[in-house]
C-alpha cells in the first residue's frame, strides 16, 4: 500500500533535540512523559526504556527540586532517547540540568522570575545547544490574563505564549518549539490556528488532560486529527490518564492513520459479522497483542470473509480472507498459502515475523551500499 499523505505541513524552523530533528522537513516526533518519582532513578530509566521500546522518540521528565536534577543526571547517563527537563520556577535547576546534558529544557521564561535570572538560563541553553520548549496551558495561565479575558480563550493562551517569545527574542534565541494546551478540544485548536502563522518556530501538538485511556484517545485523535490535517504540528503527545506507553501507541496510530508517520504494524481488520469464517476479534487482539513490539512498517490485513477480504489481502504485504473450507493468506498480492482455523494466529505471527526479518536485512544492506 502506498504510504503518501496528502497533508501539507506548516512550514518551521528546525531544531534539534538531541539526535532528534523537530520541525522542517523532519518526521512529527512522538512523545510522553515519565509518571515514576524522579528520585527513583531505576523506575525512572525504566519507563524511559518501556516508552523506547515502542517507539518513543522524546520523553519528559519532571525535574521540581535539586535532588530530582542530581537524580535526573543518572537518568541522562542511561536514557536510550533524548530527555526534555519539566521546570517551572526555580532556575538553578535549569542551570544544573544544563550541565547534567538535558536535551531541551520545558520552561516558561515568564515564570523563571528576574530577567537577569531568565538570561542565565538562555545563555546556557545557547552554550550547550540546548533548545527550550514553552509551554503554556489553559489551567495556568497568569492572573492578569484571567482578569483580562474572564476565563481561559484561545486568544488569552496566544497572548501569553507571545508574553514568552518576546523575552526570548529579546535575547536572540530563536531555537524553541512552543505548545499551547488546553483540554478543550476547540480551544486548543484554535489557538494553535492563530499562533500557527505568527512564529515560525516548531509547534508541539497536545489536548492537555485529555482523560482516561479510551475517552482521552477519542479527544486527542479528534483534536490533534484537526490540526494536522491543517498541516500544523511537528511533535505531539497525547495525554492520558493511563500508563504511558498508551501515549506512545496512540500517538503513533494518529499520525499512521494519516500517513503521516508509517512506523509499525498497520493493521486493516474488518468489524466482522455473521459471514466470518474465523474469529476476527479474537484474532487481531492476539496479534496486536503479539506483534507490539514490531516497529518496521508493514500493512497486515485480517479480513473475516471472502466479500472484502480478497480485495484487502491483495493491497496490503500479508493479508488474511476468511474462506470455507480454509481461509486463505496473502503475500504481496498473491495468493500464498491455505490455513484451517486451528494455529491460524501462530501462523500469521510467524509470516509477519518472517517478512519483517526480511525488510530489517534488506534496509541493513541498502545503508550499507550507500
Amino acid at each position: 500500500m502506498q504510504f503518501t499523505s496528502p497533508i501539507t505541513r506548516r512550514k518551521s524552523r528546525q531544531i534539534m533535540v538531541g539526535n532528534v530533528p523537530v520541525g522542517g522537513d523532519a518526521p512529527i516526533s512522538v512523545q510522553s512523559m515519565t509518571n515514576t518519582e524522579t528520585c527513583d532513578v531505576a523506575a525512572t530509566v525504566g519507563q524511559i526504556q518501556a516508552l523506547a521500546d515502542v517507539g518513543a522518540d522524546i520523553v519528559r521528565v519532571s525535574v521540581p527540586s535539586m535532588e530530582a536534577a542530581e537524580a535526573f543526571k543518572l537518568i541522562k547517563q542511561q536514557s536510550p532517547v533524548p530527555l526534555v527537563a519539566d521546570i517551572h520556577f526555580d532556575y538553578k535547576i535549569a542551570l544544573k540540568v544544563a550541565e547534567y546534558g538535558v536535551d531541551c529544557l520545558r520552561i516558561n521564561p515568564g515564570n523563571i522570575g528576574r530577567e537577569d535570572r531568565v538570561r542565565e538560563v538562555v545563555e546556557a541553553a545557547r552554550h550547550r545547544g540546548i533548545p527550550i520548549r514553552i509551554g503554556v496551558n489553559a489551567g495556568s495561565l497568569e492572573k492578569d490574563l484571567q482578569k483580562k479575558y474572564g476565563e481561559p480563550t484561545p486568544a488569552a493562551l496566544v497572548e501569553s505564549a507571545m508574553r514568552h517569545i518576546d523575552i526570548l527574542d529579546r535575547m536572540n534565541f530563536p531555537d524553541f518549539k512552543l505548545s499551547l494546551k488546553a483540554s478543550d478540544v476547540f480551544m486548543t485548536v484554535a489557538a494553535y490556528r492563530q499562533i500557527a502563522s505568527q512564529i515560525e518556530q516548531p509547534l508541539h501538538l497536545g489536548i492537555t488532560e485529555a482523560g482516561g485511556l479510551r475517552s482521552g484517545t477519542v479527544k486527542s485523535s479528534v483534536g490533534l486529527g484537526m490540526l494536522l490535517m491543517d498541516g500544523i504540528g511537528d511533535t505531539l503527545r497525547v495525554s492520558l490518564a493511563a500508563d504511558p506507553v498508551q501515549e506512545i501507541k496512540v500517538g503513533f496510530d494518529i499520525l499512521r492513520s494519516l500517513k503521516l508517520r508509517t512506523k509499525g504494524i498497520n493493521f486493516i481488520a474488518c468489524p466482522s459479522c455473521s459471514r466470518q469464517n474465523f474469529d476476527v476479534v479474537k484474532t487481531m487482539n492476539e496479534l496486536e497483542s503479539r506483534l507490539d513490539d514490531v516497529n518496521t512498517t508493514l500493512d497486515v490485513a485480517v479480513i473475516g470473509c471472502v466479500v472484502n477480504g480478497p480485495g484487502e489481502a491483495r493491497e496490503a504485504d500479508i493479508g488474511l480472507t476468511g474462506g470455507t473450507p480454509n481461509n486463505l493468506i496473502y503475500v504481496d498480492g498473491k495468493p500464498n498459502t491455505k490455513q484451517v482455523n486451528d494455529g491460524l494466529v501462530d501462523r500469521l505471527e510467524s509470516m509477519i515475523r518472517q517478512r519483517v526479518a526480511e525488510k530489517e536485512a534488506a534496509d541493513k544492506d541498502l545503508i550499507a551500499k550507500q
